[in-house]
């Protein structure tokens, strides 16, 4: 009695390296581990941008926090703190006016201005 493939495998001579029940684990433990285990191929290409946008996130918050480090140290100068108060919400001592200027072409659009 013929095997059932035999003229297949007579014609395609690479088909016989399927039949071998080791091949066919290889190929499947193969598929399975690229295609539909939890953490294939393709799940950790996905997982890896991940890791790398919030590797880029925790260097961009490290210079931030090194940023504020250096002006929270300058506001603790009270001399610095008194200008950033005056210049930035227009702060005033006492018996004292303030008179804001501002021109048209000096001031970006999208900058909030506060008046007096």
């Amino acid at each position: 009695m013929k095997k059932p493939f035999s003229k297949l495998t007579e014609r395609y001579p690479f088909l016989k390296i399927l039949g071998n029940r080791y091949v066919l684990v290889a190929i499947l433990a193969t598929v399975w581990w690229f295609f539909l285990d939890n953490y294939s191929f393709f799940e950790h290409r996905i997982l890896d941008k991940e890791i790398k946008e919030l590797e880029e996130n925790k260097q961009y918050y490290k210079e931030e926090i090194k940023k504020d480090s250096i002006s929270i140290r300058h506001l603790n100068n009270p001399d610095q703190t008194e200008k950033y108060a005056r210049e930035k919400y227009y702060m005033k001592r006492e018996n004292e006016d303030i008179y804001i200027i501002e021109f048209e072409d000096g001031v970006p659009p999208d900058e909030d201005t506060k008046s007096l």
